[in-house]
């Protein structure tokens, strides 16, 4: 009966090492499965917010109805603008023009309606604009 025993010599030093490497290893794939997972909230903004089109709301001022144009995308305000802006309105009023589109700046960097800031200049006329874009968002909102 031979038996051919083999006798095997491990060094601490390389059971350490080898610990190491594992821990390591796990934790590399635990990184990397997180930074390529899908989030929640950028599922949550590639829903569609809005149905896409050109929605308007009406202001009056001074028995003259203004309507802002608000064109939107699946997920994005793309454009406000006044449509009937004539020369007698700007002249009426000549801060209708440069509120909006300072308005519309904000919004379109945050694509969002909160925390917009109001001119100095004109805090009335903003509040106008701003709830006149918010009644056209309601319109392109998904039902």
């Amino acid at each position: 009966m031979s038996s051919k025993t083999k006798i095997v010599v491990l060094h601490m030093k390389e059971i350490i090492y080898t610990a190491v490497f594992v821990v390591l290893g796990i934790l590399l794939i635990i990184l990397l499965t997180f930074m390529f997972s899908p989030k929640q909230k950028e599922s949550m903004d590639s829903a569609p917010k809005y149905v896409p089109g050109i929605y308007t709301s009406t202001v009056t001022m001074n028995n003259t109805n203004l309507e802002v144009e608000v064109v939107v995308d699946d997920s994005h305000i793309n454009a406000i603008r006044f449509t009937n802006l004539d020369e007698s309105v700007t002249t009426m009023y000549p801060l209708m023009q440069p509120t909006i589109e300072y308005i519309a700046e904000q919004i379109y960097e945050t694509q969002s309606l909160e925390n917009i800031s109001y001119s100095s200049d004109s805090p009335y006329t903003s509040q106008v604009i701003l709830n006149a874009v918010k009644d056209a968002l309601k319109k392109a909102e998904e039902p």
